[in-house]
Formats: structure tokens, sequence, C-alpha cells
């Protein structure tokens, strides 16, 4: 991806410089229509080599289109930045819910949830079966 990415970049560069190469010319850039200029005062053109115009046009329009995106997207940013809040929110009370009911406060309910000491080790202890029953012979 790195490769061709310096790929790009250079084949922009050769084809950026032989715009610039062939389009050298000096060319007069009015910014408003012949007769208007007169009446607003003032000198309202300026000599370029045409290869800036046509830069700098398209510079123009990649900031109008990012800035066009960025208005046009605005709500979406917005319903994102809500949505993350409600998440935070959500995900804090989720949090001490679980802190709350982790352990049971009532000590009743503590007593009656502990395990009793000796019933884990003995039925680890005896894999026969319990005293008083009857199960059939092994074979």
């Amino acid at each position: 991806m790195r490769f061709l990415r310096l790929l790009f970049i250079v084949l922009l560069a050769i084809i950026l410089v032989a715009v610039a190469l062939a389009n050298r010319g000096i060319v007069t850039l009015n910014a408003f229509p012949a007769n208007l200029g007169q009446y607003l005062g003032g000198r309202w053109s300026i000599e370029l080599p045409l290869f800036l115009v046509i830069f700098l046009a398209v510079a123009f329009g990649m900031l109008m289109g990012l800035i066009w995106e960025y208005l046009r997207e605005a709500h979406v940013r917005r319903e994102a930045r809500n949505r993350s809040a409600e998440v935070a929110r959500l995900e804090r009370e989720v949090g001490s819910l679980r802190e709350r009911h982790a352990n049971p406060r009532d000590e009743v309910l503590a007593i009656i949830d502990k395990p009793k000491a000796g019933t884990a080790s003995q039925s680890a202890a005896s894999t026969g079966p319990a005293s008083g029953t009857t199960l059939p012979a092994a074979r």
C-alpha cells in the first residue's frame, strides 16, 4: 500500500510538472466582465502563467468541495456526537448498576449464598456411592 501511494504521488508530480511546462504562457485573469470593472474603479485584472491559473482553479474547487461536504454532513456528525454521549451515559449507568448489584447487601442473602465449607471437600473425597444405597455390581 505504501508503494502504491508513493507511485501515485510520483505520477501526480510528473503530470503537474508536464502541465506547468506546457502552459507557461501569460494570461490575463479578470475579476469582472470588461465594462463592469471600469465602473468600480481600480484595476480588476492580473496577469499570471496559465498553469498557475489552472492549479489555482483546481485548488479553489477542491476547497469549495471540502466546505460543501463539511456543511452537508454536519447533521451526521451532530447525531454521532449525541449518540456517543448517550452510549457513555448508558455505560456509566450499567457500571453503577453492576457495582450496586454485584454483592448482596442483605446479611440473610449473604449467608444463604455463602457456600458451605464441608460440602465441596466432602463431595470431592467420596467418589463412590453414598452409604445406604444399593447399586448393581460392576461388571
